[in-house]
């Protein structure tokens, strides 16, 4: 076996044997689904990225009587206590799911709490979530740099076999 070919080999063994980043990434996931909270039974699916994370509030069966009906809001602090909690109000959506998209400013376990106001009642629930970089985190580099690395071995790889054919053929 030729060195290129080797060291494609060598190559293509680290990336198999690298294993998965912890980080979130793609679509919400279900945080809380079907809790009674106060009058209310919701499931909340967030999305919380390091920036601006997502958070999706949904009822079942829909919990309102007016258009107005009822009022979510989410707030937000970090599970150590370092920065005070932090209130987002939720916006009613087309499929009448609440969105509310808080900040968050670092990498850590962060607190949420979800509050629920409106003709039925008041209610609130509390959990926590961890808040990951956007994206694969430490492997953005190598996901996208990969296939450029490839292409630039399969070069030097041709590279190298044209100058030995051509050293034999002289």
């Amino acid at each position: 076996m030729s060195a290129p070919a080797r060291l494609l080999r060598r190559f293509a063994v680290i990336l198999a044997a690298c294993a998965p980043a912890s980080a979130h990434e793609g679509p919400p996931y279900s945080v809380i689904v079907d809790r009674p909270v106060g009058p209310f039974v919701l499931s909340v699916w967030a999305d919380p990225d390091v920036g601006t994370g997502s958070f999706f509030v949904l009822f079942d069966p829909p919990a309102y009587r007016s258009p107005a009906d009822p009022l979510v809001s989410v707030e937000v602090w970090p599970a150590t206590g370092r920065l005070e909690p932090a209130r987002f109000e939720a916006v009613c959506q087309r499929d009448r799911s609440y969105l509310a998209e808080p900040l968050f400013d670092r990498e850590e376990t962060w607190s949420v709490r979800v509050r629920v106001e409106g003709s039925l009642g008041t209610g609130e629930t509390v959990f926590d979530v961890p808040v990951t970089p956007p994206g694969y985190g430490r492997w953005d580099l190598l996901v996208y740099a990969g296939p450029f690395l490839l292409l630039g071995a399969l070069w030097v790889a041709v590279v190298i076999r044209r100058r030995r054919l051509l050293a034999e053929a002289s």
